[in-house]
């Protein structure tokens, strides 16, 4: 409950896990049917990088701060939906901005200042729930979707310390009460050591067709700095891999600072 996203708003994480967000929502576009997209850990849908909290961290200066501008064509989507949304999106505001007519948002942000926030925000919203709700909790409320097609994103702020362990057991939750829909869930790179045990266990849960995208700014051996993120894909659409290799190519161009160890990773964990 103490942690609040707004500080870190637009910083290199953000944008790793925005980018590959739009990809995965256009794929799921492709199809005509609508879809359902759970939102667990919502905050409050778009953030002012030039006053408050994000202002006072500037970490948005290494994130989006570098990548806006950028002609590089496979961020192109992402970055326009940054500019049409204006201040900058959370997850939530970049989802509604891709939603088509057919398509719903379910948006749960536990603490609750930031609830009120993302409520105001959607207010009127026919295409958008928003609930003071426990993430985890969520995960079994609200799957499977009605429509039988969807896309869970799970981001927690991992200031717990068995939060790793949580997502992995979010994430086979979810695969469990909806085994055909998209599961994202977001991690941070500190050490190698809690990453490795996250993807040893999604190896070992049974679940399917599962792949790890990170990318890394420097080489992870301060576990005091966040390093990289990654995310676990569970159910990732047709061309995920190949696409995302040219993705995060170009955020790596974009938000690289030149140091050690810098790069990223595409991981196939488990097989189709």
């Amino acid at each position: 409950m103490n942690y609040r996203h707004a500080f870190h708003a637009g910083n290199f994480a953000d944008c790793v896990k925005h980018a590959v967000l739009v990809w995965l929502l256009r794929a799921m576009g492709r199809k005509e049917k609508g879809f359902m997209v759970l939102d667990t850990h919502a905050g409050i849908g778009q953030y002012d990088l030039n006053s408050g909290p994000a202002a006072r961290t500037g970490e948005w200066h290494g994130g989006i701060g570098r990548l806006m501008g950028r002609g590089d064509p496979a961020l192109a989507d992402y970055l326009g939906l940054v500019e049409q949304v204006g201040l900058y999106p959370g997850s939530p505001a970049l989802v509604r901005a891709v939603l088509r007519e057919q398509d719903r948002m379910v948006c749960c942000e536990l603490h609750p200042e930031d609830a009120g926030v993302l409520r105001r925000l959607f207010r009127g919203d026919g295409q958008v729930a928003v609930h003071q709700r426990d993430a985890w909790e969520a995960v079994g409320a609200f799957l499977p979707p009605a429509e039988r097609r969807g896309l869970v994103l799970i981001d927690p702020p991992y200031e717990a310390v068995d939060e790793f362990a949580r997502v992995e057991e979010g994430l086979k939750l979810a695969h469990r009460r909806f085994g055909q829909g998209v599961l994202a869930a977001w991690y941070p790179v500190k050490a190698r050591a809690q990453v490795r045990g996250l993807h040893d266990a999604m190896r070992a849960s049974g679940v399917r067709d599962v792949v790890a995208v990170e990318v890394y700014v420097r080489e992870p051996l301060d576990a005091a700095r966040l390093n990289g993120c990654g995310l676990v894909v569970v159910n990732p659409p047709f061309g995920f891999e190949r696409a995302m290799r040219i993705v995060l190519a170009a955020l790596l161009a974009g938000l690289g600072t030149g140091e050690m160890g810098a790069g990223f990773n595409v991981v196939r964990l488990s097989d189709e």
